[in-house]
C-alpha cells in the first residue's frame, strides 16, 4: 500500500465530514419517524453537515430506497407519509462481509499509526450497521476467518505524524537514521515524496539532498524527526509505481534491470507457481518436474533473502553478482555451524 497524501489534507479522518452516510441515514429516519417535521436546516445542524449533504441523503432515501419522504409545505418540514418501521435491509453477500473482515484484520498493519483510530472507528460503525440487517452473523464468521501475516515493525507515533506532514505539505524532512548493520545514527535530509506499507513494514521514498539520488527508509530506523520550514516542489514525472517496477520489495536502483535466473527443484515447483511474485515474471519448463523462474530487478537484495529461503531447493543461474553472493553465504553459514556457534 503506497500512499501520496494531497497536501492540504488532514493525517487523520475529521469526524463530522467521514461519517459514513449510512449512520447519517439510520438519525435521519430516526428523526422523521419522531413526527416534528424538521427541515434541512434543522438536520444539517443535528447531524453538523451541510444542507447539501442533507438533501443528497433523503434524494437517495426517497428515490433509491423507496421511502415515503414528503415536505409538508405548511409545517416547512420532512415526514413519512406512512409508517416506516426500519430502513430497508441492506443487500450484503457473505463474500462481502469476508472482504470487511479483511478490512478490520488488516488493521494492524496501521498499528501505531494516524490512520488507526478513524480505520478501526469506521469498520466498526458500517459492522455495528450490518449487524442488524443480515442473516450472517458476522461476530460468527469473524471468529472462523483467521489472518496471520509477517511480523510488524512499530513505528513511534510522533516520527509517523511527523513524516506524514511533512509528505502531506512537501516541506524538507530532517532525521536521524541507523542503516542495518550500523553501529551509529546518521544525520538525513530529504524531500519526502511517498509514503508506503510494504509487506507490513512502512516506508518514506524520497530524494536524498546530500547523496542527490532517490533513497528509501524504513520508519522504525527514523528517529528524531523534523519537518522543516523548507518547502519543495515533488516533480509532476515522478512515479512511485515506476519507480517501483523493477523492485522485489521496496529496494530499487538506476540502471538497466538484472535477468535474475533461478530453477527450482521439484519439490518448491508448486510454491513458486502458486504465487504471481513479479510483474516482469516468466516461468520455463524444465525435465524431471522442475522449473526456472526469471525476474527483471534493479536490486538483487531482496532477492537474494528470498532465494535462501529456499534452501538446497533454488539454485541461481545468473547474474554472476548473485550467485557469488548466494555461495559467500552458503559457505559463511557452513563455517557456523562447523564451529559451533549460535
Amino acid at each position: 500500500m503506497l500512499l501520496n497524501l494531497p497536501k492540504g489534507s488532514a493525517g487523520a479522518i475529521e469526524p463530522h465530514s467521514a461519517r459514513p452516510p449510512l449512520e447519517r441515514m439510520s438519525k435521519l429516519h430516526s428523526l422523521l419517524q419522531g413526527g416534528t417535521f424538521p427541515n434541512c436546516v434543522f438536520l444539517a445542524k443535528s447531524l453538523e453537515v451541510s444542507r447539501k449533504t442533507i438533501q443528497r441523503d433523503l434524494d437517495f432515501m426517497r428515490d433509491r430506497l423507496s421511502l415515503p419522504i414528503a415536505y409538508d409545505r405548511r409545517k416547512f418540514g420532512f415526514y413519512y407519509t406512512k409508517p416506516v418501521d426500519a430502513l430497508p435491509a441492506l443487500d450484503v453477500s457473505e463474500g462481502e462481509l469476508v472482504a470487511l473482515l479483511v478490512a478490520q484484520k488488516a488493521l494492524h498493519q496501521h498499528h501505531g499509526t494516524v490512520y488507526e483510530a478513524p480505520l478501526r472507528s469506521a469498520c466498526a460503525k458500517i459492522a455495528a450497521a450490518m449487524s442488524e440487517r443480515i442473516s450472517v452473523d458476522i461476530n460468527d464468521l469473524a471468529s472462523r476467518v483467521f489472518f496471520k501475516g509477517e511480523s510488524i515493525c512499530e513505528v513511534h507515533p510522533s516520527v509517523f505524524e511527523v513524516v506524514g506532514l511533512a509528505v502531506r505539505e512537501c516541506r524538507e524532512l530532517a532525521f536521524n537514521y541507523r542503516k542495518l548493520g550500523a553501529d551509529t545514527e546518521e544525520a538525513r535530509r530529504i524531500h519526502p515524496y511517498h509514503l508506503g506499507c510494504v509487506n507490513n513494514q512502512w516506508y518514506v521514498f524520497g530524494w536524498d539532498t546530500l547523496r542527490q539520488g532517490m533513497r528509501t527508509f524504513a520508519l522504525p530506523r527514523v528517529t528524531k524527526a523534523e519537518a522543516l520550514d523548507i518547502s519543495f516542489e515533488r516533480p509532476t514525472d515522478f512515479s512511485i509505481e515506476a519507480f517501483l517496477s523493477h523492485s522485489l520489495g521496496v529496494f530499487s536502483s538506476e540502471g538497466k534491470p538484472f535477468l535474475v535466473r533461478i530453477v527450482f527443484s521439484s519439490w518448491a515447483v508448486q510454491i513458486v507457481r502458486e504465487r504471481a511474485w513479479h510483474s516482469s515474471q516468466r516461468i520455463l519448463e524444465l525435465p524431471d518436474h522442475r522449473l526456472e523462474l526469471q525476474l527483471e530487478l534493479s536490486s538483487l537484495v531482496e532477492v537474494e533473502r528470498w532465494i535462501l529461503s529456499f534452501g538446497a531447493h533454488a539454485r541461481v543461474l545468473e547474474p554472476p553478482q548473485l550467485v557469488d553472493r548466494i555461495q559467500e553465504c552458503s559457505r559463511a553459514m557452513v563455517d557456523l555451524y562447523a564451529a559451533g556457534r549460535a
